[in-house]
């Protein structure tokens, strides 16, 4: 099987200082660039100038959340992607969590599922020309007809944790963008992703700090898996995945308000299934693993715990390095 390497973008300089940065990428071996949307860029923008920074790299991103725009918009951001970059643009949707879309934008997060699934099924539509008109569950279409119509279908790939979501990605989608799991969780996901078909794509996000210091790494990462695996939805997902008794103690120091006591509780076995760290070698090896367990494509992300040169980091995680 032939395996994508992308690196998640864009990085700390500011997006009209990172030209030369995504070609390097490129050069080192990269095969995608993925963006993300949280709180810092939005996902489109750095794609958009990586389309003609990087003009052999596929672009994806991961993720837009469903809620955030509406259905005409959304359709509108992707076809403007698929314009910048012919056949180099796969969108990644998801329902993100409860953080994000309500506390964040003000949107209720009600009923994910049907609002990623509905979505990505207006989108299908939309996205060809057709024009639509359409009641779903949480939001109604009247006449919307999208006026440049993209001259290469994207892939639609759909965030997914659990089960519901990972058969959704499966069967409505082009496939799975999975994150926050170890390499082993993988052979749990991808069976319920493979129930749409043989030729899903998995994309996994993989945090990775290429530090030797074992002891910084992890002080860093029990806080970013703190702050990431209290949102509800990832809790559920760590559940689901068997980690209760690895984190429970956590979550309960959490509720209580105790932060220290809820980054105490976190096991280091658990820091280092969950955060690919160590020297860079090391880190590459492990990586490998997520592939040998199913990932079709790896979308690192640097966590720079130690003060690490996040670019540095990147250049020895790159496959040019191998």
């Amino acid at each position: 099987m032939t395996f994508r390497y992308g690196i998640t973008v864009p990085f700390d300089a500011p997006l009209s200082e990172q030209q030369e940065l995504y070609k390097e990428f490129a050069d080192l071996g990269y095969t995608d660039l993925w963006s993300s949307e949280a709180d810092g860029t939005d996902g489109f923008t750095p794609l958009i100038l990586g389309s003609q920074w990087a003009p052999t790299m596929r672009l994806g991103v991961a993720i837009i959340p469903a809620y955030t725009r509406g259905p005409a918009l959304m359709a509108q951001h992707i076809a403007s992607a698929c314009e910048a970059a012919p056949g180099r643009f796969v969108m990644g949707i998801g329902s993100s969590s409860n953080v994000i879309v309500e506390s964040w934008n003000g949107i209720p997060f009600e009923e994910p599922y049907a609002r990623t699934r509905d979505m990505v099924r207006f989108l299908r539509k939309a996205l060809t020309g057709e024009k639509v008109t359409e009641q779903y569950d949480g939001f109604e279409v009247q006449g919307f007809t999208l006026r440049r119509v993209p001259q290469q279908q994207p892939p639609i790939l759909i965030a997914a944790l659990r089960a519901g979501m990972l058969r959704l990605a499966g069967r409505e989608g082009d496939g799975a963008i999975i994150n926050w799991l170890s390499a082993e969780d993988v052979t749990t996901v991808r069976p319920y992703v493979e129930e749409g078909g043989p030729d899903k794509e998995i994309v996994a996000r993989i945090f990775c700090c290429p530090n030797p210091d074992v002891e910084v790494v992890r002080a860093g990462a029990k806080r970013a898996i703190a702050a990431y695996l209290n949102v509800p939805v990832y809790a559920e997902f760590h559940r689901w995945l068997g980690r209760s008794d690895d984190l429970d103690g956590m979550w309960t120091a959490w509720v209580a308000g105790d932060r220290k006591a809820a980054l105490d509780a976190i096991p280091d076995h658990v820091v280092d299934d969950l955060i690919v760290h160590g020297h860079p070698e090391e880190c590459r090896e492990h990586i490998d693993r997520y592939h040998d367990m199913g990932v079709t494509t790896s979308a690192i992300s640097i966590m720079p715990f130690g003060d690490i040169d996040p670019v540095q980091a990147a250049r020895d995680l790159a496959p040019a390095a191998r």
